[in-house]
Formats: structure tokens, C-alpha cells, sequence
């Protein structure tokens, strides 16, 4: 696979460049920064899968893919430096790996006809494609995420959480402030109390909020952070015995980097996922052969497996599959990126289909259209092992609480088509 790495000292390079009769699809990582050792997995993964599609399979449907990754160091200037800069290289769909990042782009990435994919991130109301045609979240957003916790943490108490406690500590930022109102209106349904305890950036500093914990005592702590904070609030839960069956991060806070550092003790510790852990799959087979030991691996190969790296390459196989689509519907195998997002809006996950690919059970079943481009919002819960060194899940793909997040997402995204002049329709 061609990987090109940009910065914006080479923008103007970039921009000049002749256009290649390839696939183009465009990484905004951070290998660098205060987030780089949970975005180096992740970029890892997302090349790994491609460069694995190049060497055994020679591209998607005969094309060949052609990889641009732009170094963000996770900041939102420099992300949207890395779009300028790339956009008109043929981009087909581009995955920021970073709120901030994605609000900024979303008025550009419609304003340009270029699909932006925010897996499990970035604004949530997004799932309305009737009023964002260019974003897709699919399979699964924050909103989702919180109500999956709420459910788990409802089975564990025979479906009353009445006076329960329950706090929110997270990462305050965009990213984090995402979940809150979805865990009031929870809250008002479910009868629970909910504590907020922001954090700020990077998140090194929490003796504060964790003495407020021991003080209040929550029954429950849901964790919203990344990078450094996550580690830290482990540690902290384990200073003051905060049971660790009683702690569930989303899927950004439930990495191995979060839970090794405080060993033993953070075993037991949650989160809610929307793919499966491990390496126990046979395409881990073929990028051991064919990338790892071929070295052609974006970086060391010692992240395969992880949940970061499986991540990185779970998106990378959506976007697989819906570039396939795409050259299904439109009957060319070099697409254009508007041919891109009819095949994202067609797309359709079966276990049919994982499992012909290598990855039979990896995620839940979905399907896109139109109207949502966030698929049925399902997610599972996992659980660390310490002794094992280990992820695994406990539970299923479930769905989350449609009644109360539909309605959320209408009326954010009415209130945004309403600020922005959009007509919504499909």
C-alpha cells in the first residue's frame, strides 16, 4: 500500500500533486501529543487493514488503495490544516479520530461532497442523515454508549436503580460534555442521582473529584475520557477502594493502556464496547503473513490484538465494505467520493459477510440508510482481566434506549438544520 504522510509544510506539495487512479482514503491520526499512545494503535490498525487489502487481495475490486495520513497531535487547528490539504487528492471518506476535529469539519465535508466517518465519536445527532448527509456514525455513537452503561448497571440491580447514585467523571472537552444530557434524561427515567465531576485536559490532575467520590460514595462511577486521564482515574478509584465492578468506561476509556499501568488492582474495571476484543480471528492470521512479517506494518506489529489497533482496523474494513458497495451500485471500480456515500448509505453488516471477511462476530449486524447514518446504536460490555492480561466481553450486543435517544437526536439535529439553513430530506 502507498502511505503518504503530510504535514502542512508540504501542503501546497500535496495539493499539486497528479491525481493516481487509486483508491484514496485519509487518516487524520496523532502519533505525537499528549494522545499519541492511543492513537498510534489505532493508526496502526486503520493502515494495517488496508496494506493488508493491497498485498493479498491487490486493492478493493482491482483498485489499488492509496493511504494519506495526516498528523493532528489531536489538535483541531492542525486537523483542519491536514482536510485544506488532502481534500482534493480524491479523498473518498476521512476518519478524524477526534470530536473537536469533526465538528469543524462538518460543515466542510458537505460544503465539499466528502464523506467523514466518526465511529463512535463526534456529534451524535449526526445519525439523522437526513439532515447530515456527508457524516456518518455507524455502527454506534456516545449517546448509545451511555444508555448501554445504564443498562448494564440496571440488569445488575434486578431493573431499579432507584436512589442509586451514579457519577459522571470526564474529560471536559466537547468529547466529554457529549453524554450528559443523555444521563439526565436517564436519570429522570431511571430514578437515579447524577453527580458531574469535569477534568480537565490533559488529565493528570484529579485528587480533587476522586476525594469527592469518597466523600459522596456513588454506587456507580461512568468514566469519559482518553489518553493519560484514563490510567489516572484507575489509579485514583484504586486509592480510595473504589470497587472496580462498580467503574465502566465508554469505549474510549477501556483500552489496554488504561487498565495495565495500575495492575492487579484494576481488575474487574469496565467499558462498553461496540466490537469484539482479542485476536482470536482469523484475519489476524492473514495481517500476521501478508503485513507483520512481511514488514509492511505501520508500526512495530506489537498492537495487533489490542483494542486500539482492532478498533483502527474494524473502521477501516466499514470503510472497506462500503467502498464496495459502492463499486456495486455505480458499476465502476474506481468510485468518486460521491459514489462513496451512496455505498455508506447502502451499507449493510451481516455475519455472513464478517465471516467470509476473517471476522465472524467482531461486531453486531447493522445496516445504514438515508435517514440513519448511525445504524441501530448497539453495544456490549467488557471487562478486564488482570491476572489473564486481558479483555473480554460479558455480555452481548445490545441496543440502547431508543425512546429517549431518538428523541434527543431529533432535536438536535432540527435545532442544527434550523442555525444552518438545511432543508433535511433525502
Amino acid at each position: 500500500m502507498k502511505t503518504k504522510l503530510i504535514t502542512a509544510a508540504v501542503a501546497a506539495m500535496v495539493a499539486a500533486s497528479p491525481a493516481v487512479a487509486e483508491l484514496t482514503f485519509t487518516s487524520l491520526s496523532y502519533r505525537t501529543g499528549p494522545y499519541a499512545a492511543n492513537g498510534i494503535p489505532f493508526a496502526d490498525g486503520y493502515a494495517d487493514y488496508f496494506t493488508l487489502l493491497n498485498e493479498r487481495d491487490g486493492g478493493i475490486g482491482g483498485e489499488m488503495v492509496n493511504l494519506l495520513e495526516c498528523e493532528t497531535g489531536y489538535n483541531t487547528e492542525k486537523g483542519v490544516e491536514c482536510y485544506e490539504s488532502t481534500k482534493d487528492q480524491g479523498t473518498l471518506v476521512y476518519q478524524p479520530l477526534s470530536t473537536g476535529i469533526t465538528y469543524q469539519l462538518i460543515p466542510k465535508v458537505t460544503a465539499d461532497g466528502i464523506a467523514m466517518h466518526t465511529m463512535g465519536y463526534g456529534r451524535t445527532s449526526a445519525k439523522n442523515g437526513s439532515v447530515f448527509s456527508n457524516v456518518f456514525n455507524y455502527p454506534a455513537n456516545y449517546w448509545d454508549g451511555a444508555s448501554v452503561a445504564i443498562n448494564h448497571l440496571v440488569d445488575l440491580n434486578g431493573g431499579d436503580l432507584k436512589g442509586k447514585k451514579v457519577a459522571l467523571i470526564y474529560h471536559n472537552s466537547a468529547y466529554g460534555k457529549e453524554p450528559i444530557r443523555t444521563l439526565e434524561e436517564l436519570s429522570a427515567k431511571h430514578g437515579y442521582d447524577l453527580s458531574l465531576l469535569a477534568v480537565d485536559h490533559p488529565g493528570q490532575e484529579q485528587k480533587s473529584q476522586w476525594l469527592q467520590i469518597r466523600r459522596e460514595r456513588p454506587d456507580y462511577v461512568i468514566m469519559w475520557g482518553w489518553g493519560v486521564m484514563n490510567q489516572v482515574a484507575i489509579q485514583e478509584a484504586v486509592n480510595i477502594r473504589f470497587p472496580m465492578e462498580n467503574f465502566i468506561g465508554v469505549w474510549w476509556s477501556g483500552s489496554e493502556n488504561d487498565v495495565k499501568p495500575a495492575g492487579d488492582a484494576a481488575n474487574g474495571y469496565k467499558a462498553v464496547t461496540f466490537h469484539n476484543v482479542g485476536s482470536d480471528f482469523p484475519i489476524f492470521d492473514d495481517i500476521q503473513k501478508y503485513v507483520v512479517d512481511a514488514g509492511k506494518a505501520a508500526g512495530a506489529g506489537d498492537q495487533v490484538g489490542s483494542v486500539l489497533y482492532n478498533r483502527g482496523l474494524y473502521a477501516a474494513y466499514l470503510a472497506h465494505m462500503a467502498a464496495e458497495k459502492a463499486q456495486e451500485i455505480s458499476g465502476n471500480a474506481n468510485i468518486s467520493q460521491a459514489d462513496m456515500i451512496k455505498g455508506m448509505e447502502a451499507l449493510e453488516i451481516t455475519q455472513p459477510l464478517m465471516d467470509k471477511h476473517g471476522l465472524a462476530g467482531f461486531g453486531p449486524e447493522f445496516s445504514v440508510s438515508c435517514e440513519n447514518h448511525g445504524g441501530p446504536g448497539l453495544g456490549a460490555v467488557q471487562q478486564w482481566d488482570a491476572g489473564a492480561g486481558e479483555w473480554s466481553l460479558i455480555s452481548g450486543f445490545e441496543p440502547s434506549d431508543g425512546e429517549v435517544i431518538d428523541a434527543l437526536i431529533k432535536e438536535d439535529s432540527e435545532a442544527y438544520a434550523a442555525e444552518n439553513n438545511i432543508t433535511p430530506g433525502c
